[in-house]
């Protein structure tokens, strides 16, 4: 697997780019420009990629495509289909979002996330983005979540089912998906439950960590890398046995500090488990 992250540094020419990524001994990406961005660009930036063996891992299109409010929802299609085509055009791994939600917050929880009807919702959205992109080079992946369809290994493979088309994926957060003091405790399984159903179709995955407080109701909350309790050794493992250029993109911390940490850690945990990161 690769490892990558954020960069805070000036990283508006390939070069430089390139050059931040080694640094940090990152081999893998987000993607470094906008859908805005000129074909030229575009290009430099994935031979630059190309050269020096660097894989970009995913390009976000963040919305709500299943959004209530129908301009809304209109304007996240037509990001998602952007989104996508950049991510065909320079090469990325995958497209990447959450499904959205039935919220006025695009990333909210709400009563009808789960039901049948909205379920029908993601199919046909994530079909009209494929369809009207038609990717030959990447996929388009939801990002697995608590609330809202995939929240479960199950559901995302009814998902893969029912959406049939080839160029849908899997995006893995484990964290995500720890909704419960029974997932904290035995998220191990959960993770290994993740790998044995969709390892086939994982494209990319989230680095970053969960923790359950010691109050009188449930709180979990996320955390840097290695101040929670997800089982990165059984994550990392699981990893191991796929795809060897598989992205492994840290996120969600404040600064570049934070993710040095976080990267440390990692790499100490893949050490001790034997698993190489590329």
């Amino acid at each position: 697997m690769r490892l990558g992250g954020p960069l805070f540094e000036d990283v508006t020419d390939p070069d430089r780019w390139v050059a931040a990524l080694r640094r940090l001994e990152y081999r893998a990406a987000y993607c470094p420009v906008d859908s805005g961005e000129n074909g030229g660009l575009v290009r430099e930036y994935a031979r630059a990629a190309a050269e020096a063996d660097i894989v970009i891992a995913e390009v976000g299109a963040w919305s709500n495509p299943i959004s209530p409010d129908e301009e809304t929802r209109r304007t996240a299609l037509a990001l998602c289909q952007q989104r996508l085509a950049l991510a065909d055009q320079i090469g990325a791994r995958c497209c990447v979002n959450i499904a959205g939600s039935r919220s006025r917050k695009w990333d909210g929880p709400h009563p009808e996330n789960l039901s049948t009807e909205t379920f029908d919702l993601i199919v046909e959205s994530v079909r009209a983005i494929i369809d009207a992109v038609k990717p030959r080079r990447t996929f388009y992946a939801l990002e697995t979540m608590q609330w809202i369809f995939p929240h479960s290994p199950d559901a995302y493979l009814a998902l893969i089912r029912a959406i049939d088309r080839e160029r849908f994926a899997v995006h893995l957060d484990p964290v995500n998906l720890v909704c419960s003091p029974e997932k904290y405790y035995y998220n191990a399984g959960l993770i290994q439950e993740c790998f044995a159903k969709l390892g086939p179709y994982i494209k990319c995955c989230h680095a970053k960590d969960i923790d359950l407080a010691e109050e009188s109701t449930v709180h979990l909350s996320e955390v840097r890398l290695g101040l929670g309790g997800l089982d990165y050794r059984t994550f990392l493992r699981e990893l191991d046995k796929l795809d060897p250029d598989i992205p492994l993109l840290l996120e969600h911390l404040p600064a570049a500090e934070a993710y040095a940490l976080a990267a440390g850690h990692l790499r100490q945990v893949a050490k001790d488990a034997g698993v190489v990161l590329r």
